[in-house]
């Protein structure tokens, strides 16, 4: 369970949310809304620890974060803006070296799969910085395929995804859901054709 609390950012003196509360129980797909500039991306970056704040807490499994921080990074998957690949490495490599550092013990043949799973088959051998930007993307967004954290947090996800991926992500997000994770993310696009297991948080004027 993910419990914000009284949650308040200012930027630039310019309030972009005050006294934000919410709680998202496991198996829960939340989509944040709003226009530009309402503090979306701060928002998420709040939520994983990695924004500052000026009020409020943010509460994992009802501790706080700043209590365990170690514990809770460790259930967390954050995808922000930037992929977060290394252009110098092939996908593959990339999907290794991230395998490694979360000592996840995961199969070769595995990571291959999660690069066909989003597109990739035939290009895992080719340096990240051959890529194109969507491809970058799929390098980031096969991690999702890996993962073993309950709580993904995403920004902009679907950002340069054709139509059939963004089909293969929701039904991987529904299915996180079922089993008994949560997403937490933004999109400018328009998901899951008001399927009812989706749960929308605006920021901003209504």
């Amino acid at each position: 369970m993910l419990e914000v609390k009284n949650l308040t950012a200012i930027r630039d003196e310019r309030v972009l949310f005050e006294g934000l509360s919410f709680t998202i129980q496991s198996g829960e797909l939340v989509q944040i809304e709003g226009r530009n500039g309402t503090g979306k991306t701060t928002l998420l970056r709040i939520v994983t620890g990695l924004g500052d704040r000026d009020d409020g807490e943010i509460h994992w499994n009802n501790v706080n974060i700043e209590a365990d921080r170690d514990s809770y990074h460790q259930e967390l998957l954050f995808l922000g803006h930037q992929t977060g690949v290394k252009r110098e490495l092939t996908a593959l490599e990339n999907l290794r070296f991230y395998q490694a550092v979360h000592a996840a013990g995961t199969q070769e043949e595995d990571l291959y799969q999660a690069l066909t799973q989003v597109g990739l088959a035939g290009r895992e051998d080719v340096p990240v910085a051959q890529l194109s930007a969507g491809q970058q993307r799929r390098v980031a967004l096969a991690r999702l395929w890996l993962s073993r954290q309950k709580l993904w947090i995403l920004d902009e996800p679907l950002t340069a995804i054709d139509k059939q991926g963004v089909k293969v992500l929701e039904a991987l997000f529904l299915q996180h859901a079922e089993q008994g994770g949560i997403v937490v993310l933004t999109t400018h696009q328009d998901m899951f054709a008001d399927n009812p297991k989706l749960r929308k948080i605006k920021l901003g004027d209504a």
